[in-house]
C-alpha cells in the first residue's frame, strides 16, 4: 500500500488513527500526534495521511479562531521523518514525489487561515521541526529533553521539507547556516534565544499556554532580525561570503567526502530570493540526488547501528539494568579523570581516588572548569552547574567505597596491579558491585582471577579523550554475567556513550584492527614513503586525522607495548616492525613529549605542528617511492580490514553492524564509507582478494617476517569472494 509513493510499514494502523482532532472548546482545534504503531510519533506514511485528512477537516471548518498541533504528551511531539523509508527508498523520482507531498502538506498547514501553534517537547528533529516551521508560532516545553534542530546533513541529505528556506526567514541567514551545517539539536533555550522557537513555559502548562496564544488571549511576538534582514540576510553580497565560508568550512573539514552539506550551502545561498514552491522543488530536486546515494545509505546504517546499541541494557520484562548512583574510580591520571568527571556530568555521585595529590587536585579544577565553561555558554542552569560539581570527591586513601554501585579502575596497566586492587576492593564493597577495568591490552578473565564474585568483573573499555571519544567497549570476560555487562552497557549509555559488548581477546575490537593498520603506516614509512603523503592520503579516504599524526597522540611508547601485546596473542601476521626502534627515546615519545613523527607546539603556544626535521634518517629504503597513491591506501585499509573479517569469524562481536560502529564511533573510520565492512561490500569480496593477494605476494611484504600471512585473505572472506555474497545483505 502506498500514497504518492510514501512506503507504508507493515503494521501500518487504519486510517484516522494516527491524527485526532480535539475541540476543548468553540473556535479551538487541537491536532494530536499519536499514532498508536509507535512510542513517539514519526511522519511516515500513516501519520501523513491522517495529518492530510484533518488539515481538509480544518479547511472546511468555519469559526475556528486558532489551531495548535501537539504531541499525545508534553515531552513527546514527534521524532521527524521515517529514516527506515527513507533508507529503503532507491528510486529518484519515488523520493522526489514523497518530498513535494510533504511540501504540499505543509503549504496548506501555513495557509491556514485561524492562528496555528506548534507545541513542542521532548525530540524535535527534522520533519518535526520543519511542520513546527509551518505554523505562526512554536512554543516549546522547558525540558532537559527538549532539542530542536535540523540534523539532515548528518544522514547524508538536507532538511528536504523547508527547513533550507524557512528557517532563514525565521532566525536569519548566519545562524541557519550554521544550525543546518552542524545538524546541531538545541536546547530549548538555546533556541529561545535564536529566535527558532518564540516562547518556552513548563512541561505541564505547554498545552494550555500554546492554546491562550491559539486563541489571541496571549500576546506572543516573534524575534525579528531588523535591520539586519535587509543588511544581512537579503544582501547578496553579505549572503555571497557566508556562503564562501561556510563553503571553505565544509571543505576544509570533510575534503569533499560529504556531498550533503554543500547541497545545503547552494540552497541556503538562493532560500531568501527563492518563492516558497520554487524552493521546495530545489529541495525535493536535492533529496532526490541524495537519497540514494552511497554516503546516505551509509550515515543512515550507522545511525541504526548506534540506535540499536543503545538500546542495550534497556529494561524488559525479563531484565531490570542495575541502577548505578554511586561509583568509585581508581586512578586520577587522564583516563581516570575524564570518566569520573563523566560520571559526575551525568548525575552519578563519584569519589576518585589516587595516592597523588597533585593528580587529584589537576582532576577537581578541570571538571570544575568545564564545568563553569558550559554554565557560561548558558548550556547549564547554575543549580545544575553546582551539583555537578558537587557529585565528584576526591580522596588519597582506597576506602569510602562501601556504598559504590560500580566502581572503575584506570591504574597501572600491569596485571599484578590491578588483580591487587580489586581484591582489595572485594573486601569491603558488596558482593553485587560491579568492578569494572578500562583496561586496554590486559584480559579482563585474568584480572578477574582470584576475585571473589568474578562474574561481576567487566571491562568498560573508554576511550581517549573521554569526554569526546563515543565508544565504550564492554567486554565480556569468561565469567562476566549477562546481567552486569547489559547494566555496565546502560550506565554507558546513561553517560551519552555508544556501548558495544566485545569478546575477552587481546586488542579487543578497535585496537587489534588499529594495530596491524598502524604498523603497516610504519613500515611505508620506513621503506621511503613520504610522511605527509601517508597521513594526507588517509585524510582524503576519510579518516580524522593520519596514522603517524595518531601515532604521535596515541605515544610512541604506548604503541609499542600494544604492539608487542598483539603480536604475542596473534603470532606471525601481527609482528611488529623494529623501523620505530632507533626513533623512539625518552624524550621522543609523541605529543606528550612534544616530538615525534611531528613537533608539537607546547603549552599555550599558537605555533602549527611541523614534520620533524630528521625523519628521513630513519627511512632505510626506497621501495615505497614506486607505490601508486591505491597501492599505499590499500595496504592501510586492507590490513585493518582482513584483521576485522577475523574478528567477525571468532565473534569478538555479534555481527557485521556492531564491528562497523566500533569502527566509526572508536577509531574514526570514514563514516561516509559507513565502517570497515560497509566499504568491503563496496569494494566487493572478490576484488578485495585478488588485492590482498596481490600484497601478499609482493617482494615487498612477502619478503618480511610475517608479510604473507597478515594479507592473506581471511577464510570467510575467501568465501563471500567465491559466492558472491556481501556482509549486509
Amino acid at each position: 500500500m502506498e500514497t504518492h509513493g510514501l512506503p507504508f510499514p507493515e503494521n501500518a494502523p487504519e486510517p484516522g488513527a494516527c491524527v485526532r482532532i480535539e475541540r476543548p472548546e468553540p473556535g479551538l482545534a487541537v491536532v494530536v500526534l499519536d499514532p498508536p504503531h509507535r512510542s513517539l510519533a514519526v511522519l511516515d506514511a500513516p501519520l501523513i495521511r491522517d495529518l492530510e485528512a484533518a488539515v481538509s477537516e480544518l479547511e472546511n471548518t468555519h469559526g475556528l479562531r486558532g489551531i495548535v498541533f501537539a504531541g499525545a504528551e508534553p515531552l513527546k511531539f514527534a521524532a521527524g521523518a521515517d529514516v527506515d523509508a527513507i533508507e529503503s527508498i532507491t528510486d529518484r523520482t519515488q523520493l522526489h514525489a514523497i518530498v513535494m507531498q510533504v511540501h504540499a502538506l505543509f503549504r496548506r498547514i501555513a495557509a491556514l487561515r485561524p492562528r496555528t501553534v506548534a507545541a513542542v517537547g521532548g525530540p524535535v528533529p527534522g520533519g518535526a521541526f520543519e511542520l513546527s516551521l509551518s505554523c505562526d508560532f512554536i512554543v516549546a516545553a522547558d525540558d532537559k529533553k527538549t532539542k530542536i534542530g535540523l540534523p539532515e546533513t548528518m544522514l547524508g541529505i538536507i532538511p528536504g521539507w523547508g527547513g533550507t528556506h524557512r528557517l532563514p526567514r525565521r532566525i536569519g541567514m548566519p545562524a541557519a547556516t550554521q544550525a543546518i551545517l552542524s545538524g546541531r539539536l538545541y536546547p530549548a533555550r538555546s533556541a529561545l534565544k535564536l529566535g527558532m522557537i518564540d516562547r518556552m513555559t513548563q512541561p505541564e502548562r505547554l498545552l494550555a499556554v500554546a492554546q491562550r496564544i491559539a486563541l489571541g488571549e496571549e500576546s506572543i511576538q516573534r524575534k525579528q532580525r531588523g535591520w539586519k534582514s535587509w543588511a544581512i540576510d537579503r544582501n547578496p553580497l553579505a549572503v555571497g561570503m557566508i556562503m564562501r565560508k561556510a563553503r571553505e568550512t565544509v571543505l576544509a573539514k570533510t575534503r569533499g567526502n560529504y556531498p550533503a552539506p554543500l547541497r545545503a550551502i547552494d540552497l541556503l545561498g538562493s532560500a531568501l530570493n527563492t518563492s516558497l514552491e520554487a524552493a521546495a522543488k530545489k529541495e525535493a530536486d536535492a533529496i532526490a540526488e541524495l537519497g540514494p546515494g552511497k554516503v546516505c545509505k551509509a550515515l543512515i546504517s550507522i545511525f541504526h547501528a548506534s540506535e540499536e546499541a543503545k538500546k542495550l541494557g534497556r529494561r524488559t520484562d525479563d531484565f531490570t539494568p542495575r541502577a548505578i548512583q554511586q561509583a568509585g574510580v581508581l586512578g586520577a591520571g587522564v583516563m581516570g579523570a575524564g570518566i569520573a568527571s563523566n560520571f559526575a556530568d551525568r548525575g552519578v555521585a563519584t569519589r576518585l581516588f589516587d595516592l597523588a595529590p597533585g593528580a587529584l587536585d589537576t582532576a577537581l579544577h578541570q571538571h570544575r572548569k568545564e564545568i563553569a565553561k558550559r554554565l557560561k555558554r548558558r548550556r547549564l542552569q547554575k543549580h545544575e552547574a553546582l551539583a555537578a560539581g558537587d557529585r565528584l570527591d576526591t580522596t588519597r586513601a582506597m576506602n569510602g567505597f562501601g556504598r559504590a554501585d560500580l566502581i572503575i579502575e584506570a591504574v597501572a596497566e600491569r596485571l599484578e596491579v590491578k588483580q591487587s586492587v580489586f581484591q582489595q576492593l572485594a573486601e569491603q564493597v558488596s558482593p553485587e558491585c560491579i568492578l569494572a577495568t578500562n583496561t586496554s591490552s590486559l584480559s579482563v578473565t585474568e584480572i578477574a582471577a582470584g576475585v571473589p564474585h568474578p562474574e561481576r568483573v567487566v571491562g568498560m573499555h573508554f576511550f581517549n579523550p573521554v569526554k569526546k571519544m563515543p565508544l565504550v567497549e564492554i567486554v565480556l570476560g569468561e565469567q562476566t554475567s549477562q546481567e552486569v555487562a547489559l547494566s555496565t552497557a546502560a550506565l554507558a549509555v546513561r553517560l551519552g556513550k555508544t556501548p558495544v559488548l566485545v569478546r575477552d581477546v587481546a586488542g579487543f575490537l578497535v585496537n587489534r584492527l588499529l594495530g596491524p593498520y598502524l604498523d603497516e603506516a610504519v613500515r611505508l614509512f620506513a621503506a621511503g614513503v613520504q610522511p605527509r603523503r601517508i597521513d594526507h592520503l588517509m585524510l582524503d579516504f576519510g579518516m580524522p586525522m593520519g596514522p603517524l599524526r595518531l601515532l604521535d597522540e596515541v605515544g610512541l611508547d604506548i604503541a609499542d607495548h600494544a604492539s608487542a601485546s598483539l603480536h604475542a596473542a596473534y603470532g606471525a601476521r601481527m609482528e611488529p616492525s623494529k623501523d620505530l626502534d632507533g626513533m623512539r627515546s625518552p624524550d621522543r615519545l609523541g605529543r606528550k613529549t612534544g616530538r615525534g613523527f611531528y613537533v608539537h607546539p607546547q603549552g599555550k603556544s599558537k605555533q602549527r605542528e611541523t614534520l620533524a626535521p630528521d625523519l628521513a634518517s630513519f627511512q632505510s629504503g626506497r621501495e615505497g617511492d614506486r607505490l601508486s597513491d591505491e597501492q599505499i591506501v590499500d595496504r592501510l585499509v586492507l590490513s585493518m580490514l582482513n584483521e576485522g573479517v577475523r574478528a567477525l569469524e571468532e565473534q569478538v562481536v555479534a555481527g557485521p553492524a556492531e564491528l562497523d560502529l566500533a569502527t566509526v564511533f572508536g577509531m574514526g573510520f570514514a563514516p561516509f564509507h559507513g565502517g570497515l565492512l560497509h566499504y568491503a561490500d563496496h569494494v566487493g569480496a572478490e576484488l578485495l582478494v585478488r588485492k590482498l593477494e596481490a600484497i601478499a605476494d609482493s617482494p615487498e611484504v612477502s619478503g618480511r617476517p610475517g608479510g604473507r600471512e597478515k594479507f592473506t585473505p581471511a577464510a570467510r572472506l575467501q568465501e563471500m569472494a567465491r559466492t558472491g555474497a556481501r556482509f549486509f545483505e
